[in-house]
């Protein structure tokens, strides 16, 4: 019988060789990369990295109590007890309670709002000139935290924000379902005005605020 040619022999030592190694990776089943998975369930478009935190940098919240420099005054209204994220960081934050004792302006926005976009340095201006006088702050109302610090970051805009992906703030105030929205809010928690429109310049900011707050800046 004739022997097997050399080049034929070394032929089928490769083909062996292609054939175990798509066995070697080839998926099985379930067996799935672990760091993959915990990626997609924890991760997603809603998220926000400390990366984009830091590249935003955003005012902190105001934290219970700061209005007043003492005890922290109790919280009523239709904010009080409403819990969201700090965009600045992530922490929770009861809204209601971190206004309570000074007028506010709490404004709802999001990313995808070009009147917003127009609107919030307007914001800013007013609340540098406001001070202590009174807390602004925005609400970022969609589910996409990441894409809201990337367009404050784009706007230049550092005024503190929190994450209300499913709208408590609008539900509780009754707003309409239109953006952006600004609400004046007494330093006792109640609600002044629902402000359905943009501001154009911060003096039409402080022209509203002194009409519907008492508020002079």
């Amino acid at each position: 019988m004739k022997s097997v040619p050399t080049a034929w022999r070394w032929t089928f030592v490769v083909l062996i060789a292609v054939v175990a190694l798509a066995v070697a990776v080839w998926p099985r089943g379930d067996h799935h990369s672990p760091s993959v998975t915990a990626t997609a369930v924890q991760g997603g478009p809603a998220s926000a990295s400390d990366g984009q935190r830091a590249a935003a940098a955003l005012a902190d919240c105001p934290r219970p109590g700061a209005a007043t420099a003492q005890q922290p005054a109790p919280a009523s209204g239709p904010l009080a007890g409403i819990t969201l994220g700090c965009l600045a960081d992530g922490r929770p934050v009861d809204l209601g309670a971190s206004l309570a004792g000074r007028p506010a302006l709490v404004n709802l926005w999001a990313y995808w709002c070009e009147p917003c976009a127009r609107e919030l340095p307007a914001l800013q201006r007013f609340s540098a000139r406001a001070g202590n006088a009174l807390t602004v702050v925005t609400v970022h109302s969609d589910p996409d935290e990441g894409k809201a610090l990337a367009r404050l970051r784009d706007l230049d805009v550092r005024l503190p924000g929190m994450q209300d992906g499913t709208g408590k703030v609008r539900t509780a105030v009754r707003a309409p379902a239109v953006l952006p929205v600004s609400v004046l809010v007494r330093a006792d928690g109640s609600i002044a005005k629902v402000v359905v429109r943009p501001f154009d310049t911060a003096d039409d900011v402080a022209a509203t605020v002194a009409q519907e707050l008492g508020v002079r800046v």
